[in-house]
């Protein structure tokens, strides 16, 4: 008979149970005409750092929803990914320029290009370990990025055609204005005095 230890070693199971799950691709989704589908595609966590306990909950309810309708006989789809973030990821280097007494526009748009997808890879890894961390139970093989080439031309085309629709033209409004970051916000972005 095997003895159980009287402490539970989280780093042995979950990693064991981990390797075990993307080893037999256990959450790979495909299209089964003989199930119901049920997708979920991760709010994309951004890249300006690690997870917080928010994200913590929110993912663990999302993998309660999912593990419940796999469990109830649907074809379950749960699309992890990550979130360039934009002008909060540019922010984000830039305060580590400044520690290293450097602007953006001092290195250039190439070099400032090539650290944000340096910076990317190490946090967009991060975020993703720790997903899998949790246990959640998303189809890894389909990680993606909001930046990746195909979502990059998606946008593009979808884009094209609205402006062909003239449903996107332009005009004179007013706006929100960095005028450190020299760029528009979004109303989400700035903040109202």
């Amino acid at each position: 008979m095997i003895e159980l230890s009287s402490k539970y070693n989280p780093q042995q199971t979950e990693e064991k149970w981990l390797n075990i799950w993307k080893d037999k691709n256990i959450f790979h989704s495909r299209v089964n005409p003989d199930k119901k589908p049920f997708t979920i595609v991760i709010p994309p966590p951004n890249v300006t750092g690690i997870l917080h306990m928010g994200h913590a909950l929110n993912n663990t309810l999302q993998d309660i929803l999912i593990r419940y309708k796999r469990m109830n006989g649907f074809e379950t789809l749960w699309m992890p990914g990550t979130d360039h973030a934009g002008i909060a990821t540019q922010n984000v280097l830039e305060k580590e320029l400044a520690k290293e007494g450097k602007k953006r526009q001092e290195i250039g748009r190439e070099e400032f290009l090539k650290r944000l997808w340096a910076w990317k890879q190490e946090y967009g890894d991060t975020i993703i370990h720790q997903l899998e961390k949790l246990g959640s139970s998303c189809d890894w093989q389909r990680t993606r990025f909001t930046m990746d080439d195909q979502y990059s031309e998606a946008v593009k085309e979808a884009f094209i055609h609205l402006y062909n629709k003239k449903l996107i033209y332009r005009g004179e409004y007013i706006i929100n204005w960095c005028p450190r970051c020299q760029t528009a916000l979004s109303d989400e972005e700035a903040e109202h005095q």
